[in-house]
C-alpha cells in the first residue's frame, strides 16, 4: 500500500538542494520519505522552465493556446502558470515545488496555493521552501532539514538573530562617480508597447539623489520594463520624454554613458560566474565591470575589496571559490560588486528571492546600511514586503486594458 503523503520541507542555503532532490527522483529516499521511491516524480522549479524554454521543440506543447507564443516572452509569474499545466500534464504520481512561490505578486501566491490544495486529490506534493512564511497551511507534515545527511526534523520556531555588520560605515570608494545634479532619471507620460500590445502607459517617474525606492506590481506589469529603460538596454526609450543621468534617451549618449552610473543587481547574474575565481576575485572584478577578474588590481583596490569582506563578515572566505559559497553568501558578495564605485544609482532586482530567512536578513542589513551611509539612490524590486526596510517611497505599476499605471505611494 502506498503511503506517500505531501510534505513542506524547510531547507537553509548550506543544503545540497539538487542531490536531496535527486535522492527523491532517482528513487533513493530513506526514512519517512522513502514511499516516494515507487512513484514517478517531476521537479518544478526556476530551474527546470530554464531548461525547458531552452528547448526549442517543446515550446508548442507548452503554449499552443498562445499562438505559438514562446514560453521566454512570458513574465516570472506567468512562466509559473503555464509549466504548472505541462507538469500535471506528464501525471507524475508527485511533483517536488522547489520554491514555487518565488517571484509572484501576492495575488498569485494566493492563487497558486488554491491550485496545489485542488491538485494534492490525486497528486502528491513536496514543496520545498527557503522561508517559514511559504508554508502551505494545508500540508500536516512540515519538516526541516539542517544539513546535507537530509535528516527529516521538526521545524524550530526559535527566531534567529543573524548579525553581519562589523563595523559602522561602509567603504570608500577608490574613484567615486561623480554625478552633481539632483535628478537622475526622469519619465515623462511614457508608455512601451510590443507588438501591439501596451505594457505600461504614461509612466511619471522621477528618482532623485539619495531616495530609497521599492518597484512594485502583480506578474507581467511592466516591473523588468521600467528596469530595461533606466538602465539604457531598451529602445523603446527612444523618442520619449525619458532623462536618464542629466541626458534625454537619444541624445548622442552611448549605453556606457547611463551603465556607469548604475550598479546592477539580478539573481541570474550569480550562474554567469561559473570559472573558478576566489571571493576576492570576484569582488575586484567589479572595478573593471568583468565577468571574472583579468586585469591585475592595484592595493588600493585589494584593500577596498578587503574592507567591504570585513564589512559583511565574509572576510575569512576571500579565498574560497565564489562558486563554493552558499546562495546567500553569493548574493551578498554580488551586491557589494554593484555598489564598489559607489554608483549615483543602484537597482536590486528581486535580492532576496531564494533566500534562507537568514540570508533574507543579512542582505536587509546591507541594504539599510547603504541607504544610511550612503548618497547612493537605491531601487529595490520585490514583490515581498519585508519588515527590516524601509524605502521612503513606493512605486506601483497597476494593469490596465490600456498598459499598467504607476502611482507612488
Amino acid at each position: 500500500m502506498n503511503t506517500a503523503s505531501h510534505w513542506n520541507i524547510l531547507l537553509s542555503n548550506q543544503i545540497n538542494k539538487k542531490e536531496f532532490i535527486n535522492t527523491i527522483l532517482s528513487g533513493n529516499a530513506t526514512a519517512e520519505l522513502a514511499p516516494f521511491n515507487t512513484l514517478k516524480g517531476i521537479l518544478y522549479s526556476d530551474l527546470a522552465i530554464d531548461h525547458f524554454i531552452q528547448k526549442e521543440f517543446q515550446y508548442l506543447e507548452l503554449t499552443a493556446v498562445d499562438s505559438n507564443r514562446k514560453l521566454s516572452t512570458f513574465s516570472s509569474g506567468q512562466r509559473k502558470k503555464k509549466f504548472l499545466q505541462y507538469c500535471i500534464a506528464q501525471k507524475p504520481d508527485f511533483i517536488i515545488f522547489d520554491n514555487p512561490m518565488d517571484h509572484l505578486d501576492q495575488a498569485s501566491r494566493v492563487e497558486l496555493s488554491k491550485a496545489l490544495q485542488e491538485m494534492a486529490s490525486h497528486i502528491k506534493i513536496v514543496q520545498l521552501i527557503n522561508r517559514a512564511t511559504d508554508i502551505l497551511p494545508f500540508i500536516t507534515n512540515n519538516r526541516q532539514i539542517n544539513s546535507d545527511a537530509f535528516v527529516l526534523e521538526n521545524i524550530s520556531h526559535t527566531p534567529h538573530e543573524t548579525k553581519i555588520i562589523t563595523q559602522s560605515a561602509i567603504p570608500h570608494a577608490v574613484h567615486p562617480i561623480e554625478y552633481h545634479q539632483k535628478i537622475l532619471v526622469q519619465m515623462n507620460n511614457v508608455s512601451v508597447s510590443y507588438e501591439g500590445r501596451p505594457v505600461v502607459t504614461n509612466i511619471n517617474w522621477t528618482i532623485q539623489q539619495g531616495e530609497f525606492w521599492q518597484l512594485i506590481g502583480p506578474n507581467g506589469s511592466g516591473k523588468s520594463t521600467l528596469l530595461s529603460l533606466i538602465n539604457g538596454d531598451s529602445p523603446k526609450g527612444y523618442g520619449q520624454d525619458l532623462h536618464l543621468f542629466g541626458r534625454k534617451k537619444g541624445s548622442g549618449e552611448s549605453v556606457w554613458d547611463i551603465k556607469k552610473n548604475i550598479g546592477y543587481f539580478a539573481t541570474n547574474m550569480t550562474s554567469l560566474f561559473t570559472r573558478n575565481h576566489t571571493l576576492e576575485q570576484m569582488i575586484l572584478s567589479g572595478f573593471f565591470d568583468s565577468i571574472g577578474l583579468y586585469d591585475l588590481p592595484t592595493t588600493l583596490q585589494k584593500n577596498i575589496a578587503d574592507q567591504w569582506l570585513e564589512l559583511i563578515g565574509m572576510k575569512h572566505l576571500k579565498n574560497q571559490m565564489f562558486k563554493r559559497l552558499s546562495v546567500g553568501q553569493q548574493r551578498l558578495a554580488m551586491i557589494v560588486r554593484s555598489v564598489l564605485k559607489h554608483p549615483p544609482l543602484v537597482i536590486l532586482d528581486e535580492p532576496v528571492e531564494g533566500l534562507d530567512d537568514d540570508s533574507v536578513a543579512m542582505v536587509c542589513q546591507l541594504i539599510n546600511l547603504l541607504k544610511e551611509e550612503s548618497n547612493m539612490t537605491i531601487v529595490y524590486v520585490s514583490h515581498r514586503i519585508e519588515t527590516n526596510l524601509a524605502p521612503n517611497s513606493i512605486f506601483e505599476l497597476i494593469p490596465s486594458k490600456e498598459g499598467s499605471i504607476g502611482i507612488i505611494k
